[in-house]
Formats: structure tokens, C-alpha cells, sequence
């Protein structure tokens, strides 16, 4: 099964308030953009994936996304919030493909890896809709939903229990880190640095990103 992925970008400025602490003087817009650049590259690369569409109402972070191979969409109007932006995204994809098998994938994966988010779309392919949560067992980073079937987002916060209760099946794969690891926090970021970040994360945090992301408080 070959998989569209709708991916959701808020506004740079606004993007990653919670890092803001975390990274000192490392720019959050920059990082934001870094990270869905290192996503949707990662996500192009997988042989499990038709397209991208990444929704977002940012000029720069659609030209640079448009430039990897990604389709970009606006978010619909009203400022609705994250569900009904993954819905606008999935419907377009329907729009054009009526068949198509749609995915939503957060836009701060910047460890992912290609084999390892094919190895979750694989096995969302055997549900009607499936899911993967989060590395802190609390969100989601990946909803799912074969041909034919609504994708029905209910994403922010306690994501994991809502898509669960929704009917979703969970996806319980071991060895799939890349694909569980989002980055809000600046714990986040140093785990994600561990993994192994893509380039351009890697270009933004310094030569030794490591060194550049401050410890936590105690």
C-alpha cells in the first residue's frame, strides 16, 4: 500500500514555544523549520510513501518543503486548529485521489528514519485505522486510515487515548524510535539528538548539536 502523508506546520514564528527555554539562543523558528525539513525528507525517502502534503499557511517553510518534493496546502480559514487542518489536508488528498490511502505525520520527527516509518505504515495497513503514540505514551505521531475510510483526527494532548477510544487500532511495534520521537521539550531535543538527527537539525543545533542544547534544571 503506498501511503499520502498530510503533514501539519504551524506558522514558523509561532511554531515550538515550549523549546523556547530549552534551547537559549539557538533560534526556535530555525529549529521548527529544520525539523519538518528532516521529516519530510526522511518520509520522501521511504518506499512506503506516494507524497507529502504538508498543511501550512508559511510562505518560507512551503517554498523550502515544495523544493524537497512536498505538495503544499493552506490551512482552510477560520484558524480551526490542528484537527480540522489534518482534515482539510486528508480531504484534499481525497479530492484528487479517492482511493488513496492517507496518513497524518507530525512535522517534528527530525530523527526519522525511512525503513522504520515504513515498517509503521506496513503494519497501520492491516487495520482500518490505526496509530502510533509517542515516545512519552501520551500523544500521537502517526494516525492512519486505509482507502475508504475517514481519517477522524483527534489529535492534541492526551491524542493516544482519544485515538484508542475512536476505534483506532494501535500500532505496538518495537524498534521504531525514530518514528515515536517528537520534540517538544528540550528533553526531547537532546533524545532525538541521540538518535541521530538529519542534517538540517543537525546544521542548526551546531557542529556538535549535543554540546549546544543546555542541560535540564534540577
Amino acid at each position: 500500500m503506498a501511503w499520502t502523508l498530510v503533514v501539519p506546520l504551524k506558522p514558523l514564528a509561532r511554531a515550538k514555544s515550549r523549546l523556547a527555554d530549552a534551547v537559549g539562543a539557538l533560534p526556535r523558528s530555525a529549529l521548527a523549520l529544520a525539523f519538518a525539513l528532516d521529516t519530510v525528507d526522511a518520509a520522501l525517502a521511504c518506499t512506503a510513501v506516494h507524497d507529502v502534503v504538508v498543511v501550512t499557511d508559511d510562505p518560507l517553510a512551503g517554498a523550502e518543503l515544495a523544493a524537497l518534493g512536498a505538495r503544499t496546502v493552506p490551512e482552510p480559514p477560520g484558524g480551526q486548529g490542528l484537527n480540522a487542518a489534518l482534515a482539510h489536508g486528508a480531504h484534499t488528498v481525497r479530492a484528487h485521489r479517492p482511493g488513496a490511502a492517507v496518513a497524518t505525520l507530525n512535522a517534528d520527527l527530525p530523527a526519522l528514519r525511512p525503513v522504520e516509518l515504513g515498517r509503521v505504515l506496513d503494519s497501520a495497513g492491516e487495520f482500518p485505522r490505526a496509530f502510533l503514540a509517542d515516545a512519552a505514551g501520551i500523544g500521537t505521531t502517526l494516525l492512519a486510515a486505509t482507502p475508504g475510510m475517514a481519517l477522524a483526527p483527534a489529535f492534541e494532548g492526551r491524542s493516544r487515548a482519544r485515538h484508542r477510544a475512536s476505534g483506532a487500532r494501535e500500532i505496538l511495534l518495537s524498534g521504531v524510535d525514530s518514528v515515536r520521537r517528537d520534540v517538544d521539550t528540550g528533553a526531547d531535543l537532546r533524545a532525538a539528538l541521540a538518535l541521530g538527527v538529519g542534517p538540517r537539525t543537525a546544521a542548526v543545533a551546531g557542529e556538535r548539536p549535543e554540546a549546544k542544547v543546555p542541560p535540564p534544571v534540577r
